[in-house]
């Protein structure tokens, strides 16, 4: 990561002193982010993600400590020059309630946002191109999704499963690859609102839920 964009972002939106801000620039940013979450356990601080493309393990995302600590998040900042949301970065940030994911963004990792049960607003970059699996799951508060600006061809596995508030789901003509589940116990969905015509790859559990979709259109 350039110095000078880690510089801007960390200074601004991270409440350390800036002079100890400044001795960590030479430091990897994901090295930043868990100082952080982790050692400042007796400080007021976890507010903020500061995101740099990484991934988090399975096993150090679903760690009791670590859904702690995430209950403390309300904002999520991304690097510049990064091209994907890491695996489970943002997974049990129950606070999180907006998510502006930037242009230059190509994909959305698996359960990046998992269980985030406040978030209600995502803006999606037109530079999208694959959502991946369980990425929005229990996303609970989550009530609209608008891909039509975006290049997306691929939403994954589980994508939005149980996702009970959802009413309106917008994607582009681009989308090629529908996984599987992707709307499982979506149970306000209307399905005008997905075109699923150009949904040309999908397993058999999906074709069910697509094959429902048309028939109550």
């Amino acid at each position: 990561m350039h110095t000078d964009d880690f510089r801007r972002l960390f200074v601004g939106f991270v409440m350390v002193d800036t002079l100890v801000a400044m001795r960590w620039l030479d430091r990897k940013w994901h090295k930043v982010v868990e100082k952080k979450l982790i050692e400042f356990e007796d400080e007021p601080f976890g507010e903020i993600i500061v995101h740099g493309g990484n991934d988090v393990s399975w096993g150090e995302a679903i760690s009791d400590a670590r859904k702690e600590r995430m209950k403390q998040v309300t904002k999520v900042v991304f690097l510049l020059n990064i091209t994907k949301v890491g695996n489970s970065v943002c997974r049990f940030a129950s606070n999180l309630v907006v998510v502006d994911i930037p242009e230059g963004i190509t994909s959305i990792g698996g359960a990046s946002f998992g269980c985030c049960s406040s978030l209600k607003d995502i803006k999606f970059p037109k530079s999208l191109t694959s959502i991946g699996r369980a990425s929005f799951i229990r996303c609970e508060s989550l009530e609209q999704v608008d891909l039509l600006h975006t290049n997306v061809l691929e939403l994954g596995d589980y994508v939005f499963d149980n996702c009970r508030s959802l009413r309106e789901m917008k994607v582009p003509d681009s989308l090629q690859t529908l996984g599987s589940n992707v709307f499982c116990n979506c149970s306000e969905l209307v399905p005008s609102t997905i075109d699923i015509d150009n949904m040309v790859d999908y397993d058999d559990v999906t074709f069910e839920v697509v094959d429902y979709l048309r028939s109550v259109q």
